[in-house]
Formats: structure tokens, sequence, C-alpha cells
């Protein structure tokens, strides 16, 4: 029942962390796209991950133009608080890629604009706070995609 987690540019280690966790506990791979706000021996990135770090599919870009030529074809789906749809109504299928921006900032512009089609949000009901936390956004839509997945 594998996924892609992908994170463009992620900045914070634990996040990252806790999502490799994820990742593994989920039997997902992680997809990280540099560049890092982070150095991936970084102790927090590992101590998030716990010992799992080292049983993590995990494959590293250069940036987002190699990550599209390596997975050309693929299934993407793309994660922003600009998003018009709901997560809920995505078609999850095996495989499939979801991609998330970084903590900052979210996902490029022009990742957002060129996929509009494509670009899912996560409903957040207070007016206080701009998105959720991205470690938590993860896991909300994985195990909603796990779940779909099951239930067909």
């Amino acid at each position: 029942m594998g996924l892609n987690i992908v994170l463009v540019e992620p900045e914070i280690p634990t996040n990252t962390g806790n999502i490799g966790r994820l990742s593994l506990g989920s039997g997902s791979a992680l997809h990280l796209i540099k560049p890092f706000g982070f150095e991936l021996s970084d102790k927090r990135l590992k101590r998030a991950g716990l010992d799992y770090w080292k049983h993590v599919p995990l494959f590293i870009y250069e940036n987002i133009a190699e990550f599209y030529d390596k997975n050309e074809g693929k299934n993407f789906v793309y994660f922003s608080s600009h998003g018009k749809q709901d997560y809920c109504s995505i078609d999850y299928q095996e495989d499939m890629f979801l991609v998330f921006g970084k903590e900052s900032t979210g996902l490029p512009t022009n990742i957002v604009e060129q996929n509009s089609d494509l670009v899912y949000n996560i409903p957040i009901f207070s007016p206080h706070i701009r998105s959720l936390n991205l470690a938590n956004a993860v896991a909300i839509v994985v195990y909603e995609g796990i779940r779909a997945m099951k239930n067909r």
C-alpha cells in the first residue's frame, strides 16, 4: 500500500525526522528535494526519526528538475493552503506522489500555478493560523490515502 512522500526543500530537521519515521511506519517512500535547511547528519533529524532512519526508503534529489526528470510520468498531487480542493476528494492510488512544500513558504508559486487542478488543501477552521505543521499535514494526508485505498 505504498505512497511516495515528497518534501520540496524541507527546512526543519525534526519535521523531516518525524516524516521519515512516518514513511517507514506507513510503508511509504520519502523523497527529499534540496536545498535543505539542515544537514542529513543533524542530530535533531536522527533523534526525531529514532533508530528507524536507516530503514526509511529514501531518495534525495539535487533540485526539483532532477526530481521531475527521474519521476517523469508518475502520478502527482500537491498540497498547499492555497489549494481549492479538499484532500479527502483525491482518488488515492498506489505509488502516488504526495508533494509538500517547505515550512516557511510552501510550494513554489510556479508549481502551484502549473498544477492547479492537482493542488489540494487540508481545511483549517481558524483565521488565526496560516497552515498546519508540515509533519502533521503529511500524517493526515498519508493516512487518509491508506484509508481510502483500503476501503475500495
